[in-house]
């Protein structure tokens, strides 16, 4: 059965430079173990599937998969879907586009060619045991007197962050992800003099191993809400991720009133059709 089919590099204008999402479009006859089984096929950090929504307020419903499970939100596939959606024909009935997703509603703004959405609330916040900081310390072999703070910033897939003092020692990392197994770990620096004011990677430890991802939403998301709180951050930043794996991602932060908004370009640089089997 055909399908439309996308793949968008998002939080760059440069194809290449960013986190690419695949998009599947109009995939309500998609069962989920077919939706899992694109996803391992696939092999991105995520694969999105853009259906009808089931509540009426929402412009459309978006189901988010990593080669292992669902996610019930990831902050690059709701731009990068967003982006396929709207690049498809799609009309918001409002202002904004509104995303229904595992996480609930989602809100998307529109500024010129670039997309925000609207930082979700976060399920868990707060300081980190003492043992789970030394945990960190390990896993990124730097002493404990390193890490200048942290904090929980889990929107939906679990995130732990920890602040260095300077992008110089973030970018030096070479992770242990034995040791950080259990974890899905944000690490922020500043960056003095350059063209964003912070530096940012995210480590993910796997059963096998582990990787870091290139440009990720749902992290700066919560990194915002911490930073920008915590008064360790502007209202208004960029920050840069994926120097570590030669990208040039770009995430645009702007806190207007309660809400804080991520924003990023995204970049079509496939599309066609996919032809997946009724069933699996």
């Amino acid at each position: 059965m055909p399908f439309n089919f996308n793949q968008v590099d998002v939080f760059t204008t440069t194809p290449l430079l960013g986190n690419p999402l695949a998009v599947v479009h109009d995939a309500d006859a998609l069962s989920e173990a077919q939706m899992q089984a694109l996803a391992r096929w696939t092999n991105l950090s995520e694969t999105s599937f853009l259906l009808k929504p089931a509540d009426a307020r929402a412009d459309y419903r978006l189901r988010i998969f990593t080669p292992e499970r669902e996610l019930p939100f990831a902050g690059h596939p709701t731009l990068g879907s967003c982006h396929a959606w709207l690049a498809a024909g799609g009309k918001a009935q409002g202002e904004q586009v509104v995303q229904e997703c595992g996480a609930g509603l989602v809100r998307i703004r529109r500024d010129g060619t670039r997309l925000a959405f609207a930082a979700p609330p976060l399920r868990r916040t707060g300081a980190l045991a003492p043992e789970l900081l030394a945990q960190i310390a390990r896993g990124l072999r730097l002493p404990v007197s390193a890490i200048r703070a942290s904090q929980w910033v889990d929107n939906g897939p679990g995130w732990v962050a920890v602040m260095l003092g300077a992008r110089e020692a973030l970018l030096a990392i070479d992770p242990d992800y034995a040791v950080m197994q259990g974890l899905v770990l944000g690490v922020v620096a500043p960056w003095e003099d350059g063209d964003a004011q912070f530096e940012v990677r995210a480590l993910i430890p796997t059963p096998t191993g582990g990787y870091e991802d290139p440009v990720t939403g749902s992290l700066n998301a919560g990194l915002a809400q911490w930073l920008i709180g915590a008064r360790l951050a502007p209202t208004h930043y960029v920050a840069s991720q994926g120097t570590r794996l030669g990208r040039a991602g770009r995430v645009h932060v702007d806190q207007d009133g309660a809400d804080i908004w991520i924003g990023g370009d995204s970049i079509t640089c496939i599309s066609g059709t996919l032809s997946l089997p009724l069933s699996l």
